[in-house]
């Protein structure tokens, strides 16, 4: 039970070295059928800050998985893909999607058969809709594909995400989901469609990236003083704590990444985010385990392990 309670409490004190990515990151939204098989090929990639499978498409308000499954809510299988547009592209997410799917099938994905399995790219702005039509016109150019391409190309709209034991399933469950990725005939088909073809690129022109927070140069305390608030300097670079459920974010139940405040790298995600009845934000996890730091703080005569962001070197508050 001590190690349970200590997990939930894992990020108290955390409001003057946080902030909401709402500016930051943009969304994309793919079917590509059973999601279990969409998470990894997202989540391996750079500028990629987190994949949710859930539903989205359909009229029900928080279907579950059984009644997505029976192919009556008008809901697919899709995975959300929250990413950094400083660091990857829309077009780069477009060229992988289509590498992980039979985009000629109108009836569902290899073993998986049913409307909730068919394929869809869903767009949150015009510009989303232009490049994922223009990506559509392209690829059935290209001749790669025998059949006509079908997939379709619809607005976004309410994503609801999958239940927990959904999430991150190849992760949590690897040996089942080899066994099911294995005999669904997914790679089989991708392996004669695409081997031979790996220098196929549906946009040709190269993207530039700017440098983005994994090669952060922290700025000069002067520096610091300017660009943060008095209370945010003083939680962050002098190890303070802001007053409980007088705070900008111990009470914000909106969606989203929360990240440091001085360098951006993604910390938590709201999806992981409870009330610890404290008066300060908290998570049961953090999103990139990578950019916590941990360190035993003996400070007030206490023990107590210091929870810091690995590229600003910010205090966020302790376990």
């Amino acid at each position: 039970m001590k190690l349970v309670i200590t997990i939930m409490i894992l990020t108290l004190m955390l409001t003057g070295g946080i902030a909401m990515a709402e500016d930051r990151y943009e969304k994309a939204t793919f079917a590509g059928g059973c999601f279990w098989c969409m998470e990894k090929p997202f989540e391996q990639l750079k500028g990629v800050v987190e994949v949710v499978s859930g539903y989205t498409g359909g009229e029900k308000k928080n279907p579950t998985y059984e009644e997505v499954s029976s192919g009556t809510t008008g809901h697919r299988e899709a995975v959300q893909v929250i990413y950094d547009p400083k660091v990857i592209s829309y077009q780069e997410l477009l060229e992988v999607f289509w590498r992980q799917i039979d985009p000629t099938d109108p009836d569902g994905q290899f073993v998986d058969r049913g409307s909730q399995y068919t394929t869809a790219i869903f767009y949150h702005n015009p510009e989303q809709k232009r490049l994922a039509e223009e990506s559509k016109r392209i690829l059935s150019e290209s001749g790669i594909f025998k059949k006509p391409i079908v997939t379709e190309i619809l607005p976004a709209s309410e994503f609801y995400p999958a239940e927990g034991y959904h999430q991150d399933y190849y992760k949590k469950n690897p040996y089942r989901y080899r066994i099911y990725r294995f005999g669904s005939g997914r790679d089989r088909f991708l392996d004669a469609i695409w081997k031979g073809r790996e220098g196929f690129r549906i946009f040709k022109a190269e993207v530039s990236k700017p440098k983005d927070w994994r090669h952060f140069v922290k700025p000069s305390d002067e520096e610091l003083k300017r660009m943060l608030t008095p209370m945010q300097y003083k939680v962050t670079q002098q190890n303070g704590t802001e007053p409980a459920f007088h705070n900008e974010y111990w009470d914000n139940h909106k969606e989203g990444i929360y990240v440091d405040v001085v360098s951006g790298e993604p910390l938590f995600s709201s999806l992981d985010k409870f009330d610890s009845g404290t008066g300060w934000p908290s998570f049961t996890r953090p999103l990139e385990p990578e950019n916590i730091v941990e360190r035993e703080d003996r400070s007030f005569f206490m023990k107590r392990t210091e929870v810091r962001s690995r590229h600003a070197d910010s205090h966020l508050g302790h376990v």
